[in-house]
C-alpha cells in the first residue's frame, strides 16, 4: 500500500450517516494490519505480524517482491534501503544501482539484484522516523510462504481464522525482468491449498492486467487498488502526476504502458465500477476517494463512492489508517466501508467494537 498522509480530522460540517452504514454483506467491517501492526514493530516482519495477529486483526498485509532466484518475500517496495540495514553491510556496497521503477528513476539496492541467501543477511528497520526505533536490525525479512504458515498457525492457536491480503507491488517492473509475480503468487497458494474463493486470502494491486490474470486463473479473491497524486485545497482528486514521480500515483502502470488514457478517475464512475466487476471483488481506495477532505483537515462530507460501489455489489477497503483516533474510525465506519489497512491494530479494533454499539 502506498504511504499516505492527511492532516487529522478534526471537525465533521456534514453528517456521514444520512448513507446507510451496512457493510456490502452486512458482516462487520474486517480490519487489515498494513505491513503487521507497523505502528509499533519494523514492518513486514513476522514479528509485526503477530503483534498484529495478538491485537486481533483480521488479514494481515504482505507486500510481495520477488529475488532474483525467483522467490516471492515480503517488502513494502522493490527497494531495501527504507526498511533495512542494506546500506551498513560493506559487502553489499557495490549492489547499490539506479533502475526505473514505474516510471520514477530510483538509486537503491534492489531485491531483484539478491538471491533469498543473501537477503535473509539483511535485517528490519523501522521506516518512520517518529516510531520505535529500538527493534531495528533485530528481524529477518520473511518469505511470502513464512508468512502464511504464522497466519494458518496463528488461527489454529486463537480458534479462528486469520486471513491474509497480499499486494502484487510493481508486476510490469517484475515482468521485465522474467519474474512473474502473479503466476508466483498463485502457485504459493496452489501449495497451500489457498488457491480458491473460500480461502481466507485476497490479492490487490494498482495494476490491472495481472488481477485480470489471476481472474482468469483462479478463484481467489481479488480487490482494485485506486490512487491519486494528490488532493486540491478544496478537496478534489489530482490524478496528474508531477515529472519524477511514479506514474502509478494516478494512473495503472500497466494501462500508461499500453498507452491507455485513462487514469485512476475512471474505476470510480458507473463504467468503472462495472469494469471492475468483470476481474474483481471489491476496491481499496485512499481515504480521500470515499470521504472529501480539504487540506485543513476541518471539511469533510462523503463522495457517494461506497454507496455506489456497494450497488455494483463491489467491496470497499480504505487505507490507510496512521496516527487516526478512534472517532476518526467510526466515521469511516459510519459509511458502511467494508474493512480498514491500519498500522495501529489495537486502535482500528477498539474502535470497530465502539462503532457496532452504536449501531445496535
Amino acid at each position: 500500500m502506498k504511504t499516505r498522509f492527511l492532516p487529522l480530522i478534526f471537525t465533521l460540517i456534514i453528517s456521514c450517516k444520512s448513507e446507510s452504514n451496512s457493510t456490502l454483506t452486512g458482516q462487520e467491517p474486517i480490519v487489515i494490519a498494513h505491513r503487521g501492526a507497523s505502528g509499533y514493530l519494523p514492518e513486514h516482519t513476522l514479528e509485526a505480524y503477530q503483534k498484529a495477529i495478538d491485537m486481533g486483526a483480521d488479514f494481515i498485509e504482505p507486500d510481495l517482491v520477488m529475488t532474483k532466484d525467483s522467490i516471492l518475500v515480503v517488502r513494502h517496495e522493490p527497494m531495501l534501503s527504507g526498511t533495512t540495514n542494506v546500506a551498513d553491510i560493506d559487502a553489499f556496497a557495490s549492489r547499490k544501482r539506479t533502475r526505473i521503477v514505474d516510471g520514477q528513476s530510483i538509486e537503491d539496492w534492489f531485491v531483484c539484484d539478491f538471491s533469498l541467501a543473501e537477503l535473509q543477511q539483511l535485517k528490519a528497520i523501522q521506516s518512520f522516523p517518529d516510531r520505535p526505533q529500538e527493534f531495528n536490525a533485530l528481524f529477518s525479512i520473511p518469505t511470502f510462504s513464512e508468512v502464511i504458515k504464522l497466519a494458518k498457525t496463528a488461527s489454529l492457536k486463537q480458534n479462528r481464522i486469520i486471513g491474509i491480503y497480499p499486494e502484487t507491488k510493481h508486476p510490469s517492473f517484475h515482468k521485465n525482468l522474467g519474474l512473474d509475480i502473479s503466476q508466483s503468487l498463485l502457485d504459493v497458494l496452489e501449495s497451500e491449498n489457498w488457491n480458491h474463493k473460500d480461502s481466507p486470502v485476497y490479492i490487490q494491486s494498482f495494476e490491472v492486467s495481472n488481477l485480470q490474470y489471476i481472474r482468469c486463473s483462479s478463484s481467489v479473491k481479488t480487490i482494485q487498488l485506486l490512487s491519486c497524486s494528490d488532493i486540491s485545497e478544496n478537496g478534489e482528486l489530482i490524478f496528474e502526476t508531477p515529472p519524477g514521480t511514479m506514474i502509478s500515483e494516478g494512473k495503472p502502470y500497466d494501462w500508461y504502458l499500453l498507452e491507455d488514457s485513462r487514469d485512476y478517475s475512471y474505476f470510480i464512475g458507473s463504467e468503472g465500477l462495472e469494469f471492475i466487476k468483470t476481474y474483481a471483488d471489491g476496491i481499496g481506495v485512499w481515504k480521500p476517494f470515499v470521504l472529501s477532505i480539504d487540506k485543513s483537515g476541518l471539511k469533510t462530507k462523503s463522495t457517494g463512492l461506497v454507496q455506489r460501489a456497494h450497488e455494483k455489489d463491489l467491496l470497499v477497503h480504505v487505507y490507510t489508517f496512521r496516527s487516526e483516533t478512534k472517532k476518526d474510525y467510526q466515521t469511516y465506519f459510519n459509511l458502511g466501508i467494508d474493512g480498514v489497512f491500519t498500522d495501529f491494530t489495537d486502535i482500528a479494533i477498539s474502535a470497530k467494537i465502539e462503532a457496532l454499539r452504536e449501531q445496535e
